[in-house]
Protein backbone atom coordinates (compact mmCIF):
# COMPACT_ATOMS: atom_id res chain seq x y z
CA UNK A 1 0.00 0.00 0.00
CA UNK A 2 1.64 3.35 -1.49
CA UNK A 3 0.59 6.13 0.60
CA UNK A 4 1.30 10.20 -0.23
CA UNK A 5 1.22 13.49 1.56
CA UNK A 6 -0.25 16.38 0.41
CA UNK A 7 1.04 19.48 1.98
CA UNK A 8 0.53 23.02 2.51
CA UNK A 9 1.18 24.95 -0.63
CA UNK A 10 2.74 28.21 -0.71
CA UNK A 11 0.00 30.54 -2.02
CA UNK A 12 1.37 33.66 -2.83
CA UNK A 13 4.95 35.75 -2.26
CA UNK A 14 5.55 35.88 2.03
CA UNK A 15 2.61 34.37 2.84
CA UNK A 16 3.89 31.26 5.47
CA UNK A 17 0.85 29.99 6.64
CA UNK A 18 -2.46 29.26 5.65
CA UNK A 19 -5.56 28.24 7.56
CA UNK A 20 -8.03 25.12 6.60
CA UNK A 21 -11.26 26.46 5.84
CA UNK A 22 -13.09 23.85 5.01
CA UNK A 23 -12.81 20.29 3.92
CA UNK A 24 -14.48 19.29 0.59
CA UNK A 25 -13.43 15.70 1.40
CA UNK A 26 -13.80 12.94 4.04
CA UNK A 27 -11.65 9.80 4.93
CA UNK A 28 -12.27 6.92 2.34
CA UNK A 29 -13.46 9.63 -1.13
CA UNK A 30 -12.23 8.79 -3.84
CA UNK A 31 -10.28 11.66 -5.85
CA UNK A 32 -8.83 12.59 -9.07
CA UNK A 33 -5.20 14.37 -9.40
CA UNK A 34 -6.06 18.00 -9.11
CA UNK A 35 -9.58 17.88 -7.20
CA UNK A 36 -9.98 20.26 -4.71
CA UNK A 37 -9.27 18.91 -1.58
CA UNK A 38 -10.10 21.86 1.18
CA UNK A 39 -10.33 25.53 1.19
CA UNK A 40 -8.06 27.73 2.53
CA UNK A 41 -7.35 31.17 3.94
CA UNK A 42 -4.43 33.48 3.92
CA UNK A 43 -3.89 36.65 4.90
CA UNK A 44 -3.45 37.30 1.27
CA UNK A 45 -6.20 35.37 -0.48
CA UNK A 46 -8.64 31.99 -0.20
CA UNK A 47 -7.99 29.47 -2.40
CA UNK A 48 -8.71 25.91 -2.96
CA UNK A 49 -5.69 23.14 -2.77
CA UNK A 50 -5.87 20.78 -5.46
CA UNK A 51 -4.89 17.10 -5.05
CA UNK A 52 -1.25 16.29 -6.30
CA UNK A 53 -2.11 12.52 -6.90
CA UNK A 54 -5.13 10.09 -7.82
CA UNK A 55 -6.55 8.11 -4.97
CA UNK A 56 -8.68 7.31 -2.17
CA UNK A 57 -8.38 9.84 1.51
CA UNK A 58 -6.62 7.99 4.06
CA UNK A 59 -6.31 10.64 6.62
CA UNK A 60 -7.57 14.04 7.29
CA UNK A 61 -4.51 15.07 9.60
CA UNK A 62 -5.70 18.56 10.12
CA UNK A 63 -8.98 19.94 11.34
CA UNK A 64 -10.94 22.75 10.29
CA UNK A 65 -9.79 25.42 11.56
CA UNK A 66 -6.05 24.82 11.99
CA UNK A 67 -3.28 26.72 10.49
CA UNK A 68 -0.14 25.11 9.30
CA UNK A 69 2.70 26.73 8.22
CA UNK A 70 3.83 25.89 3.70
CA UNK A 71 5.28 22.43 3.47
CA UNK A 72 2.85 20.96 6.75
CA UNK A 73 1.40 18.00 5.94
CA UNK A 74 -2.90 18.22 5.57
CA UNK A 75 -3.61 14.65 4.69
CA UNK A 76 -2.23 11.60 3.21
CA UNK A 77 -3.33 9.71 -0.13
CA UNK A 78 -3.51 5.97 -0.61
CA UNK A 79 -2.33 5.75 -4.75
CA UNK A 80 -4.41 4.17 -7.09
CA UNK A 81 -2.65 1.14 -8.23
CA UNK A 82 -0.08 1.11 -5.69
CA UNK A 83 2.59 2.88 -7.76
CA UNK A 84 4.40 6.72 -7.47
CA UNK A 85 4.46 7.24 -10.83
CA UNK A 86 2.53 10.70 -10.05
CA UNK A 87 5.09 12.08 -7.37
CA UNK A 88 9.31 11.10 -7.27
CA UNK A 89 9.17 10.56 -3.39
CA UNK A 90 6.65 8.33 -2.21
CA UNK A 91 5.44 7.94 2.19
CA UNK A 92 5.20 4.21 3.14
CA UNK A 93 3.00 3.65 5.66
CA UNK A 94 4.70 2.03 8.77
CA UNK A 95 3.99 -1.55 9.40
CA UNK A 96 3.44 -3.06 12.96
CA UNK A 97 7.25 -4.36 12.93
CA UNK A 98 8.52 -0.92 11.84
CA UNK A 99 6.32 0.84 14.94
CA UNK A 100 8.51 -1.86 17.29
CA UNK A 101 11.87 -0.59 16.60
CA UNK A 102 14.21 -1.04 19.87
CA UNK A 103 14.40 1.78 22.03
CA UNK A 104 17.75 2.17 21.15
CA UNK A 105 17.61 2.50 17.35
CA UNK A 106 14.85 5.31 17.91
CA UNK A 107 17.44 7.18 20.59
CA UNK A 108 20.58 7.18 17.71
CA UNK A 109 17.48 8.81 15.38
CA UNK A 110 16.54 11.34 17.68
CA UNK A 111 20.36 11.96 18.46
CA UNK A 112 21.10 12.45 14.69
CA UNK A 113 18.00 14.24 13.78
CA UNK A 114 18.36 16.67 17.22
CA UNK A 115 22.13 17.34 16.41
CA UNK A 116 20.87 18.66 12.93
CA UNK A 117 20.63 22.17 14.14
CA UNK A 118 18.58 24.77 11.75
CA UNK A 119 20.01 28.29 11.08
CA UNK A 120 17.31 29.75 13.52
CA UNK A 121 17.84 27.44 16.24
CA UNK A 122 21.85 28.57 16.41
CA UNK A 123 20.85 32.03 16.40
CA UNK A 124 18.35 31.91 18.75
CA UNK A 125 20.41 29.75 20.86
CA UNK A 126 23.51 32.22 20.48
CA UNK A 127 21.99 35.24 21.71
CA UNK A 128 20.14 33.55 24.67
CA UNK A 129 22.70 31.05 25.79
CA UNK A 130 20.34 28.07 25.28
CA UNK A 131 22.67 24.66 25.97
CA UNK A 132 20.78 22.75 22.66
CA UNK A 133 22.54 19.10 24.29
CA UNK A 134 20.11 20.16 27.31
CA UNK A 135 16.89 20.52 25.63
CA UNK A 136 14.42 18.25 24.34
CA UNK A 137 13.16 19.01 20.76
CA UNK A 138 9.34 18.09 19.88
CA UNK A 139 10.42 18.13 15.92
CA UNK A 140 10.44 14.97 13.60
CA UNK A 141 12.86 12.63 15.49
CA UNK A 142 13.42 14.60 18.70
CA UNK A 143 14.78 17.54 16.30
CA UNK A 144 15.23 20.74 17.86
CA UNK A 145 13.00 23.60 16.35
CA UNK A 146 12.74 27.19 16.51
CA UNK A 147 9.72 26.91 18.02
CA UNK A 148 10.86 24.62 20.72
CA UNK A 149 13.50 27.35 22.01
CA UNK A 150 10.87 29.97 22.10
CA UNK A 151 8.48 28.39 23.94
CA UNK A 152 11.79 28.14 26.64
CA UNK A 153 12.75 31.61 26.57
CA UNK A 154 8.88 32.88 27.15
CA UNK A 155 9.34 30.32 30.12
CA UNK A 156 12.03 31.64 31.98
CA UNK A 157 13.12 27.96 31.76
CA UNK A 158 16.66 28.49 29.53
CA UNK A 159 19.02 25.38 30.07
CA UNK A 160 22.83 26.40 30.25
CA UNK A 161 25.60 23.81 30.86
CA UNK A 162 24.61 21.51 33.74
CA UNK A 163 21.12 21.82 33.77
CA UNK A 164 18.92 19.20 31.98
CA UNK A 165 15.32 19.87 30.88
CA UNK A 166 13.02 16.73 31.39
CA UNK A 167 11.78 15.15 28.45
CA UNK A 168 8.16 15.08 27.33
CA UNK A 169 6.51 11.45 27.12
CA UNK A 170 6.08 10.07 23.72
CA UNK A 171 2.60 10.84 23.44
CA UNK A 172 2.88 14.50 23.83
CA UNK A 173 5.55 14.54 21.86
CA UNK A 174 3.92 13.21 18.57
CA UNK A 175 1.08 15.36 19.75
CA UNK A 176 2.77 18.71 19.49
CA UNK A 177 5.16 17.25 15.87
CA UNK A 178 1.65 17.41 14.43
CA UNK A 179 0.46 21.10 15.51
CA UNK A 180 3.61 22.45 15.17
CA UNK A 181 4.26 24.99 11.99
CA UNK A 182 7.40 24.35 10.30
CA UNK A 183 8.72 28.11 10.44
CA UNK A 184 10.91 29.47 7.52
CA UNK A 185 14.72 29.55 8.70
CA UNK A 186 15.10 33.00 7.70
CA UNK A 187 12.17 34.08 9.58
CA UNK A 188 12.93 35.31 12.82
CA UNK A 189 9.55 36.90 14.00
CA UNK A 190 8.92 36.80 17.38
CA UNK A 191 6.06 34.71 19.00
CA UNK A 192 2.53 36.40 19.86
CA UNK A 193 2.37 36.03 23.32
CA UNK A 194 -0.85 36.10 25.34
CA UNK A 195 -1.83 38.95 27.37
CA UNK A 196 -3.44 38.85 30.87
CA UNK A 197 -6.41 41.54 30.75
CA UNK A 198 -9.24 41.75 33.05
CA UNK A 199 -12.84 40.84 31.87
CA UNK A 200 -15.34 42.75 32.97
CA UNK A 201 -18.92 42.07 32.76
CA UNK A 202 -19.84 43.37 29.51
CA UNK A 203 -16.85 42.96 27.72
CA UNK A 204 -17.29 40.90 25.03
CA UNK A 205 -13.96 38.26 23.70
CA UNK A 206 -13.41 38.09 20.37
CA UNK A 207 -11.58 34.66 19.04
CA UNK A 208 -8.62 35.61 16.67
CA UNK A 209 -8.94 34.30 13.31
CA UNK A 210 -6.75 32.50 11.50
CA UNK A 211 -6.56 34.83 8.36
CA UNK A 212 -6.17 37.78 11.33
CA UNK A 213 -3.33 35.82 12.65
CA UNK A 214 -1.74 35.72 9.67
CA UNK A 215 -1.88 39.12 8.58
CA UNK A 216 -0.15 39.70 12.35
CA UNK A 217 2.20 37.72 12.03
CA UNK A 218 3.10 39.60 8.51
CA UNK A 219 2.84 42.78 9.96
CA UNK A 220 5.14 42.08 12.83
CA UNK A 221 7.65 40.17 10.71
CA UNK A 222 7.91 43.75 8.71
CA UNK A 223 8.39 46.05 11.11
CA UNK A 224 10.79 43.74 13.18
CA UNK A 225 12.97 43.00 10.26
CA UNK A 226 12.98 46.64 8.12
CA UNK A 227 13.83 49.48 9.88
CA UNK A 228 11.21 51.94 8.89
CA UNK A 229 11.49 55.35 8.21
CA UNK A 230 8.93 57.86 6.77
CA UNK A 231 8.60 61.24 4.67
CA UNK A 232 5.27 62.83 3.21
CA UNK A 233 5.17 65.65 0.29
CA UNK A 234 1.81 67.61 -0.29
CA UNK A 235 0.28 67.76 -3.94
CA UNK A 236 -1.32 70.13 -4.92
CA UNK A 237 -4.38 68.10 -7.10
CA UNK A 238 -6.63 70.82 -8.45
CA UNK A 239 -5.92 70.16 -12.15
CA UNK A 240 -6.19 66.31 -11.68
CA UNK A 241 -9.54 66.96 -9.84
CA UNK A 242 -11.12 69.08 -12.33
CA UNK A 243 -10.17 66.81 -15.26
CA UNK A 244 -11.56 63.83 -13.48
CA UNK A 245 -14.77 64.80 -12.44
CA UNK A 246 -15.38 66.10 -16.05
CA UNK A 247 -15.25 62.87 -17.95
CA UNK A 248 -16.45 60.76 -14.78
CA UNK A 249 -19.79 60.52 -15.75
CA UNK A 250 -19.29 59.99 -20.02
CA UNK A 251 -16.53 57.06 -18.81
CA UNK A 252 -18.90 55.54 -16.42
CA UNK A 253 -21.48 55.26 -18.94
CA UNK A 254 -18.96 54.50 -22.01
CA UNK A 255 -16.94 52.03 -19.94
CA UNK A 256 -19.37 50.45 -17.25
CA UNK A 257 -16.79 51.06 -14.35
CA UNK A 258 -15.20 53.86 -12.33
CA UNK A 259 -13.05 55.99 -13.48
CA UNK A 260 -11.04 56.83 -9.82
CA UNK A 261 -8.87 59.30 -8.61
CA UNK A 262 -6.76 56.38 -7.20
CA UNK A 263 -6.10 55.04 -10.88
CA UNK A 264 -4.37 58.01 -11.46
CA UNK A 265 -2.63 58.05 -8.49
CA UNK A 266 -1.16 54.19 -9.42
CA UNK A 267 -0.17 55.27 -12.98
CA UNK A 268 1.74 58.44 -11.91
CA UNK A 269 3.56 55.91 -9.22
CA UNK A 270 4.23 53.15 -11.98
CA UNK A 271 5.85 55.79 -14.42
CA UNK A 272 8.00 57.35 -11.50
CA UNK A 273 9.10 54.13 -10.70
CA UNK A 274 10.04 53.41 -13.73
CA UNK A 275 12.51 56.82 -13.75
CA UNK A 276 13.47 55.37 -10.31
CA UNK A 277 14.07 51.88 -10.31
CA UNK A 278 16.11 51.92 -7.25
CA UNK A 279 12.79 51.99 -5.50
CA UNK A 280 11.69 49.11 -6.74
CA UNK A 281 13.54 46.78 -4.93
CA UNK A 282 13.48 44.41 -2.48
CA UNK A 283 16.02 43.24 0.81
CA UNK A 284 17.29 40.12 0.20
CA UNK A 285 20.13 39.81 3.07
CA UNK A 286 23.50 39.85 1.62
CA UNK A 287 22.16 42.01 -1.63
CA UNK A 288 19.35 44.13 -2.78
CA UNK A 289 17.14 42.88 -5.60
CA UNK A 290 15.99 45.25 -8.08
CA UNK A 291 12.82 44.00 -10.08
CA UNK A 292 12.17 44.36 -13.57
CA UNK A 293 8.44 44.01 -13.42
CA UNK A 294 6.70 46.94 -11.94
CA UNK A 295 3.93 45.22 -10.32
CA UNK A 296 1.70 47.52 -7.96
CA UNK A 297 0.08 45.91 -4.86
CA UNK A 298 -3.26 47.74 -4.05
CA UNK A 299 -5.04 47.08 -0.59
CA UNK A 300 -8.36 46.34 -0.60
CA UNK A 301 -10.43 45.80 2.63
CA UNK A 302 -13.25 43.97 3.83
CA UNK A 303 -14.96 44.24 7.10
CA UNK A 304 -11.80 41.63 8.70
CA UNK A 305 -9.33 41.47 6.54
CA UNK A 306 -6.79 43.77 4.21
CA UNK A 307 -5.38 41.50 0.67
CA UNK A 308 -3.14 42.94 -1.68
CA UNK A 309 -3.96 41.85 -4.89
CA UNK A 310 -1.77 43.10 -7.89
CA UNK A 311 -1.73 44.91 -10.83
CA UNK A 312 0.87 43.64 -13.03
CA UNK A 313 3.42 45.95 -15.54
CA UNK A 314 1.18 49.05 -14.17
CA UNK A 315 3.80 51.23 -16.02
CA UNK A 316 2.44 49.63 -19.27
CA UNK A 317 -1.39 50.04 -18.57
CA UNK A 318 -3.13 52.94 -19.69
CA UNK A 319 -5.23 54.71 -17.07
CA UNK A 320 -8.32 53.60 -17.99
CA UNK A 321 -6.84 50.01 -17.80
CA UNK A 322 -5.38 50.50 -14.04
CA UNK A 323 -8.89 51.73 -13.61
CA UNK A 324 -10.84 48.70 -15.19
CA UNK A 325 -8.37 46.40 -12.82
CA UNK A 326 -8.76 48.77 -9.37
CA UNK A 327 -12.50 47.60 -10.10
CA UNK A 328 -12.03 43.88 -11.00
CA UNK A 329 -9.99 43.30 -8.26
CA UNK A 330 -11.87 45.17 -5.56
CA UNK A 331 -14.71 43.00 -6.79
CA UNK A 332 -12.75 40.03 -6.45
CA UNK A 333 -11.94 40.46 -2.58
CA UNK A 334 -15.28 41.22 -1.78
CA UNK A 335 -16.72 38.00 -3.22
CA UNK A 336 -14.20 36.18 -1.94
CA UNK A 337 -13.23 35.16 -5.60
CA UNK A 338 -9.45 36.58 -5.35
CA UNK A 339 -6.79 33.83 -6.53
CA UNK A 340 -3.24 33.25 -5.44
CA UNK A 341 -2.18 34.33 -8.59
CA UNK A 342 -3.46 37.73 -8.08
CA UNK A 343 -1.56 37.97 -5.12
CA UNK A 344 1.83 37.38 -6.69
CA UNK A 345 4.40 39.41 -7.92
CA UNK A 346 3.93 42.90 -6.42
CA UNK A 347 6.66 45.13 -5.95
CA UNK A 348 5.39 47.67 -4.43
CA UNK A 349 2.42 48.77 -2.81
CA UNK A 350 -0.01 51.74 -2.79
CA UNK A 351 -2.63 52.02 -0.60
CA UNK A 352 -6.00 54.66 -1.03
CA UNK A 353 -5.94 55.25 2.84
CA UNK A 354 -8.17 58.62 1.75
CA UNK A 355 -10.89 56.37 1.03
CA UNK A 356 -11.66 56.70 4.45
CA UNK A 357 -10.68 60.41 5.10
CA UNK A 358 -7.37 60.20 6.05
CA UNK A 359 -5.16 63.28 5.51
CA UNK A 360 -2.44 61.38 6.55
CA UNK A 361 -0.78 58.48 7.94
CA UNK A 362 2.19 56.17 8.06
CA UNK A 363 1.92 52.36 6.59
CA UNK A 364 3.92 49.54 7.34
CA UNK A 365 6.15 48.07 4.63
CA UNK A 366 4.20 45.50 3.01
CA UNK A 367 7.22 42.69 3.38
CA UNK A 368 9.59 42.02 1.66
CA UNK A 369 8.76 45.12 -0.41
CA UNK A 370 10.96 48.05 0.29
CA UNK A 371 8.53 50.52 0.44
CA UNK A 372 4.56 51.23 0.63
CA UNK A 373 2.80 54.96 -0.41
CA UNK A 374 0.00 56.32 1.38
CA UNK A 375 -2.45 58.20 -1.03
CA UNK A 376 -4.47 60.16 1.32
CA UNK A 377 -7.31 62.36 1.07
CA UNK A 378 -8.12 65.27 -1.19
CA UNK A 379 -8.99 68.00 0.75
CA UNK A 380 -9.77 72.02 0.42
CA UNK A 381 -7.36 73.95 1.39
CA UNK A 382 -6.30 78.10 1.60
CA UNK A 383 -2.76 78.26 -0.33
CA UNK A 384 -0.96 81.12 -1.24
CA UNK A 385 -0.12 81.27 -4.69
CA UNK A 386 3.07 82.33 -6.71
CA UNK A 387 1.75 85.41 -7.03
CA UNK A 388 0.79 86.22 -3.47
CA UNK A 389 -3.25 85.60 -3.70
CA UNK A 390 -4.44 82.98 -1.84
CA UNK A 391 -6.70 80.60 -3.46
CA UNK A 392 -8.38 77.99 -2.11
CA UNK A 393 -7.08 74.42 -4.01
CA UNK A 394 -7.32 70.68 -4.02
CA UNK A 395 -4.39 69.47 -1.68
CA UNK A 396 -3.05 65.81 -0.97
CA UNK A 397 -0.86 64.11 1.13
CA UNK A 398 1.18 61.01 -0.10
CA UNK A 399 3.20 59.30 2.87
CA UNK A 400 6.04 57.02 2.11
CA UNK A 401 7.36 54.51 4.57
CA UNK A 402 10.69 53.30 3.27
CA UNK A 403 13.07 50.49 4.55
CA UNK A 404 16.51 51.62 5.11
CA UNK A 405 18.02 49.31 4.53
CA UNK A 406 17.03 49.49 0.75
CA UNK A 407 16.10 53.23 0.38
CA UNK A 408 17.85 56.28 1.66
CA UNK A 409 15.63 59.64 1.88
CA UNK A 410 17.51 61.17 -1.08
CA UNK A 411 16.13 58.98 -3.49
CA UNK A 412 12.86 58.66 -2.34
CA UNK A 413 12.82 62.46 -1.53
CA UNK A 414 13.31 62.62 -5.54
CA UNK A 415 10.98 59.33 -6.38
CA UNK A 416 7.84 61.85 -4.59
CA UNK A 417 8.83 65.24 -6.04
CA UNK A 418 8.23 63.26 -9.48
CA UNK A 419 5.44 61.84 -8.88
CA UNK A 420 4.08 65.37 -7.56
CA UNK A 421 5.56 66.58 -10.48
CA UNK A 422 3.26 64.01 -12.41
CA UNK A 423 0.23 65.02 -10.74
CA UNK A 424 0.05 68.50 -10.80
CA UNK A 425 1.03 68.49 -14.28
CA UNK A 426 -2.51 66.02 -15.00
CA UNK A 427 -5.13 68.01 -16.92
CA UNK A 428 -7.16 67.33 -20.33
CA UNK A 429 -4.65 68.98 -21.83
CA UNK A 430 -1.90 66.91 -21.40
CA UNK A 431 -2.95 63.84 -20.05
CA UNK A 432 -4.95 60.48 -21.84
CA UNK A 433 -6.42 57.95 -19.90
CA UNK A 434 -6.65 55.92 -23.08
Amino acid sequence: MVIEQIKMPQLGESVTEGTISKWLVSVGDKVNKYDPLAEVMTDKVNAEIPSSFSGVIKELIAEEGDTLAVGEKICTIELEGGTTQDAPEASIEPSSSTETNSAENVEAVDQGNKARYSPAVLKISQEHGIDLTKVSGTGAGGRITRKDLLKLIESGNIPVAGQKVEAKNESAVVKETKQEAIQPVSTQTPPVQAVNIPVAVGDIEIPVTGIRKAIAANMLRSKHEAPHAWTMIEVDATNLVEYRNSIKDEFKKKEGFNLTFFAFFVKAVAQALKEFPQINSMWAGDKIIQKKDINISIAVATDDALYVPVIKQADEKTIKGIAREISELAVKVRTGKLRSEDMQGGTFTVNNTGSFGSIQSMGIINYPQAAILQVESIVKRPVVMNNGMIAVRDIVNLCMSLDHRVLDGLVCGRFLQRVKEILENTSKSTTSIY
